[in-house]
């Protein structure tokens, strides 16, 4: 069973930090890529951070390159998200998602976490 437990969010003021894991379970974790996204109110779900298997590459949405740096251990089948300079615009439910094209555990979502950025 293919189980993704995101972790981390809350309420943090503007210009603050926030570091977002999420844990990995049921599938070969080291063999996929790993995905954040985030889905803000009334606003689609949008990318913002993709990671090789190995964490060799990594690629951000422009709205959060240079603030945003994902990261992995393989050791512990979890996937790391710091976040700095945080901008209210930041607001949102963030996800984990594992994104091998063509992979079984690729359908699935976690239940996200929820990052507040407000004064």
């Amino acid at each position: 069973q293919v189980q993704l437990v995101e972790s981390g969010g809350g309420l943090v003021q503007p210009g603050g930090s926030l570091t977002l894991s999420c844990a990995a379970s049921g599938f070969a974790f080291s063999s996929y890529p790993m995905s954040w996204y985030r889905q803000a109110p009334g606003k689609e779900r949008e990318l913002v951070a993709h990671i090789t298997n190995t964490g060799g590459s990594t690629n951000y949405a422009d709205s959060v390159k240079g603030r945003f740096t994902t990261s992995r251990d393989n050791a512990k089948n979890t996937v790391y998200l710091q976040m700095n300079s945080l901008k209210p615009e930041d607001t949102a439910v963030y996800y984990c998602k594992p994104a091998l094209a063509g992979g079984v555990a690729s359908r699935y979502w976690g239940q996200g976490t929820q990052v507040t950025v407000s004064s």
